[in-house]
């Protein structure tokens, strides 16, 4: 195992000597110590790589994160794990807005709360949240799965495509083009799966589904103003 601590190195050459990682010869496990809030920590990773964050993290944590398992054991700032690829990011603590913009795959847990426009513009990304998500969260949402343990806020779902929301608890109101729907015995097996692979203890059949009503796909003049 390697360690890096990030009051005696920068973030740049914790991140050049995580893209150096490659071959037989390759270090497997990395521990980041006094990360203290610093941004762009583990970007752009593309090995099976393990690596823990002892502590909080700034914005874009773990951003376009492609095979890696990365872990932070604290909170997270604004756009953890956009872009993701594959692999798992898994946030012990809170994370901030946008978390998991714009991923197309892999997992993403948050064990604590989730901020507004939580998986905004999700393309394939599994995003796990053991709390609560905050106004917008799967805002133009294209695929993938949003799971919800808590309550989520305004305007969950709003303009999705065919991303399947799951929530167990209260949903302040839906937004554009998104209704509840029904829970199938195919959506319990699903999300019983997602719930698993995330080592979150829940009955998938307390939760809700919601989805896209499909009235915002093509352009038509009496929905203007919901667009």
């Amino acid at each position: 195992m390697k360690t890096f601590d990030l009051t005696q190195n920068t973030v740049r050459e914790l991140n050049q000597a995580l893209h150096d990682q490659s071959g037989e010869c390759m270090e497997r496990e990395f521990d980041v110590f006094s990360p203290h809030g610093q941004h762009n920590i583990a970007c752009g990773l593309d090995q099976n790589l393990s690596v823990n964050i002892m502590g909080h993290a700034g914005y874009f944590c773990a951003g376009m994160n492609k095979k890696a398992t990365v872990t932070v054991h604290g909170n997270a700032g604004q756009g953890v794990a956009e872009n993701m690829m594959s692999g798992m990011v898994r946030i012990k603590g809170d994370a901030s807005q946008a978390a998991g913009a714009t991923a197309h795959g892999g997992l993403l847990v948050i064990e604590g709360n989730a901020g507004a426009r939580c998986g905004i513009s999700m393309k394939g990304v599994d995003i796990v949240v053991k709390g609560n998500v905050g106004h917008m969260s799967c805002f133009m949402g294209q695929a993938g799965n949003l799971v919800v343990c808590g309550d989520a806020g305004e305007a969950l779902g709003d303009s999705l495509y065919e991303v399947h929301i799951y929530v167990k608890g209260h949903v302040k109101s839906l937004g554009a083009d998104c209704i509840e729907k029904e829970m199938r015995p195919e959506h319990i097996e699903e999300l019983g799966n997602l719930l698993s692979r995330a080592g979150i203890d829940e009955d998938p059949a307390r939760f809700k589904r919601y989805g896209s009503a499909r009235q915002l796909y093509n352009f038509k003049v009496d929905n203007a103003s919901a667009y």
